[in-house]
């Protein structure tokens, strides 16, 4: 079954690096899908079932216009329960975070900008874990 990590930004310029990180890290060991926001990305996580695909990672803003990146991965997690949640963002409220690690068991939270190594080593632990 093909694997996706699925990266949700509002930023089109941070969209196309975290991608070419991820490829750079990953090859051909994944699919990469991307999402300017959060309705876009719940379309492409249903997509995924559809195809007989597996949604394995999201990267999710948290400040994003319209779902918020909390909100978006609590949503997420009612139908991909075992994908890897981690929140990429410059500003999140503490609370907020909170909630995603209650209510849709995220892994991590990382601070833009991001450490590169330190984005690839916590999806290779978190895959490990799976």
């Amino acid at each position: 079954m093909k694997q996706i990590i699925l990266c949700v930004d509002d930023e089109k310029t941070i969209l196309d690096c975290l991608k070419q990180e991820l490829r750079n890290a990953f090859g051909e060991e994944f699919i990469y899908e991307e999402a300017e926001n959060a309705e876009e990305a719940l379309e492409i996580a249903e997509s995924c079932s559809e195809e007989k695909a597996s949604l394995a990672v999201v990267i999710s803003d948290w400040l994003m216009p319209g779902i918020k990146g909390d909100e978006f991965l609590v949503r997420l997690h009612r139908t991909h329960p075992t994908a890897l949640k981690i929140m990429l963002t410059g500003q999140a409220d503490h609370s907020c975070v909170e909630r995603v690690k209650k209510e849709a068991n995220l892994f991590a939270k990382l601070d833009k900008p991001w450490d590169p190594v330190k984005l690839v080593e916590c999806i290779k632990s978190g895959i490990s874990l799976h």
